[in-house]
């Protein structure tokens, strides 16, 4: 990566690294490991004594869900679409998501907002002595994969006026006796989880059993040098994570904040390794959150809740700044009175790990305010297959297509394959108004062609200034016009109107101050499309498309979107 701090601005070239993956040494010792988990000699090693209780009882600082606590009390438990009844649980045929999310315990903290504890520990009770019938002793099911054990630890201890109160003794014991042989698997299953988020919420769950049961303080050293670790493999050195999914970034930080809760109800400061990890993820986080307080969509993701980020900010204790201008993260954001821009300018991730990665380079978000204008497609999980694959391309994203394909390969299996290998960026800032200037290749060995976009964001925030260009390059040269159509999907709420030339259209926001979109070439259209919500629920919208063709020797098409006065 090249770097010029000149007055031409900040360049740098991002190349497409990866995610983090194995090799054939690491494949074979996983899963030496997990087949060991199934040997007598590891099932003697989880027996011990265990703990009459907690030594202490951490707070939670991430919010729940109300509506999902209330299903869980009605028997049902929600995850973005999908909906299972309770007592069905146990029969399957639910995505991957949600077996994670019932097995991670996370539905606890939405049960605990839904009603009194009085309402809610039944429920809670029964529910983990179902899931110890089912998964408490197979050392080998899903139900000791260690990261789910991380969480599951993390969430029974803050949980455990709900999941601990019982006056049957023998379900205490059961749960204490699980809690403590989850720990000792932990202890050396911990780096078997794949490397990312997956294995930093493994070892939080062996600091965490570590400082809230007896005699645990080697076992909390232990843990602090394997998230340590953990951590330098998740985290680029921008703070952001290795598999650019922000989805992933409010994960990881709200496993911090989780775990430095941990700490603070035992009185002892987060190590200094942990701290800094949290102080560099928090400001990539906040890189990509709109004017409404929620994530922008990219990577399959949708809006979550802005609550959640908001309480993972006070929970941190920190005092935040946005990353604007990241390295390896690749989300620059643009802020001007109350505009903030946010665009992908890094290639998508790749690798064998990432699953779900969308082709969304050089696409952008805009909101004024509260107000979403330009957004991407999204995701969630749960969704239909076909749809989730479609949402995927980067048509789905607010972008230029070329030929009708994708900037990178989109594949069926959820993995990405060739396509942008490079993006280079240019930013200057200048009395106040931001310009981005990045480019990729994504379709030069297929087309010929580079994708370059200029965006301009004025200093009062009022106007965007664009420009799309396809610039000749590499060794194969287009030998006719090629089609080209530069998408801009309008967030929900928005009522566009097609001015009488053709060339610009109004959105009317249901309340405020109308917008106006202009282009200075090709045909503009208005056609349907959507947007998933925070709660993962389709919304249909409209996007709006400058359709053309470029010459051989490539085209520009210029637009601007300003705040009507």
């Amino acid at each position: 990566m090249a770097e010029d701090d000149a007055d031409t601005g900040e360049r740098r070239r991002l190349s497409a690294i990866g995610a983090p993956g194995f090799s054939l040494a690491d494949l074979f010792g996983r899963a030496m490991r997990r087949l060991s988990w199934r040997s007598p000699v590891h099932k003697m090693r989880l027996r011990g004594r265990y703990p009459l209780q907690l030594i202490d009882v951490p707070g939670d600082p991430v919010p729940g869900r109300p509506r999902a606590g209330k299903a869980l009390l009605e028997g049902r438990m929600l995850l973005g679409q999908e909906s299972v009844a309770v007592d069905a649980i146990a029969k399957g045929g639910f995505s991957p998501a949600f077996a994670d999310h019932y097995q991670s315990f996370a539905w606890l903290r939405d049960l605990a907002v839904a009603a009194p504890r009085d309402h809610t520990a039944p429920v809670a009770e029964a529910l983990t002595a179902h899931w110890l019938k089912d998964h408490g002793t197979a050392v080998a099911g899903p139900g000791f994969r260690p990261d789910l054990w991380g969480r599951r630890t993390l969430m029974w201890a803050a949980y455990a006026p709900l999941v601990l109160g019982s006056a049957d003794q023998d379900y205490r014991k059961a749960v204490l006796n699980c809690l403590a042989r989850g720990a000792r698997h932990l202890d050396r299953a911990a780096d078997a989880a794949a490397p990312g988020v997956a294995r930093v919420a493994a070892w939080a769950g062996v600091i965490t059993a570590g400082l809230l049961m007896p005699g645990g303080d080697i076992r909390v050293a232990h843990g602090e040098a394997g998230l340590i670790r953990a951590l330098a493999l998740a985290l680029l050195d921008d703070g952001g994570v290795a598999t650019r999914v922000p989805a992933q970034q409010l994960d990881l930080v709200e496993l911090l904040v989780q775990l430095r809760a941990v700490y603070e109800v035992r009185a002892r400061p987060l190590p200094a390794g942990i701290a800094k990890a949290l102080a560099q993820a928090l400001p990539a986080l906040f890189g990509v959150v709109l004017g409404d307080g929620a994530l922008s969509s990219w990577q399959g993701g949708n809006p979550g809740s802005a609550a959640r980020i908001e309480a993972a900010a006070a929970a941190s204790g920190l005092r935040i700044a946005a990353l604007s201008a990241p390295k390896g993260w690749g989300y620059q954001q643009a802020v001007a009175a109350n505009a903030r821009l946010v665009i992908d300018a890094a290639p998508p991730p790749t690798g064998a790990l990432v699953r779900g990665g969308c082709a969304s380079t050089l696409a952008f978000e805009l909101s004024e305010g509260g107000q979403r204008l330009i957004v991407n497609c999204g995701g969630a999980p749960g969704l239909p297959a076909e749809l989730a694959e479609g949402l995927r391309t980067t048509a789905a994203h607010s972008t230029l297509v070329l030929a009708d394909t994708n900037s990178t390969s989109v594949h069926a299996d959820g993995s990405l394959g060739k396509g942008v290998g490079h993006v280079d960026v240019v930013r200057r800032e200048n009395q106040g108004a931001v310009t981005i200037e990045a480019a990729h290749d994504g379709y030069v060995r297929r087309h010929g062609f580079r994708h370059s976009r200029r965006l301009t964001l004025n200093a009062d925030g009022r106007q965007l200034s664009g420009e799309d260009a396809l610039v000749p390059a590499g060794r194969k040269r287009a030998i006719a016009a090629t089609r080209f159509a530069i998408h801009f999907h309008l967030a929900p709420g928005l009522d566009p109107v097609l001015t009488a030339d053709g060339k610009g259209a109004l959105l009317k926001p249901a309340a405020g101050e109308a917008w106006q979109f202009r282009s200075d070439a090709g045909a503009l259209s208005l056609e349907d499309s959507l947007w998933i919500d925070a709660f993962g629920r389709p919304q249909p919208t409209r996007v709006l498309t400058i359709a053309g063709e470029t010459p051989p020797d490539g085209a520009s098409v210029g637009w601007s979107i300003r705040k009507v006065r």
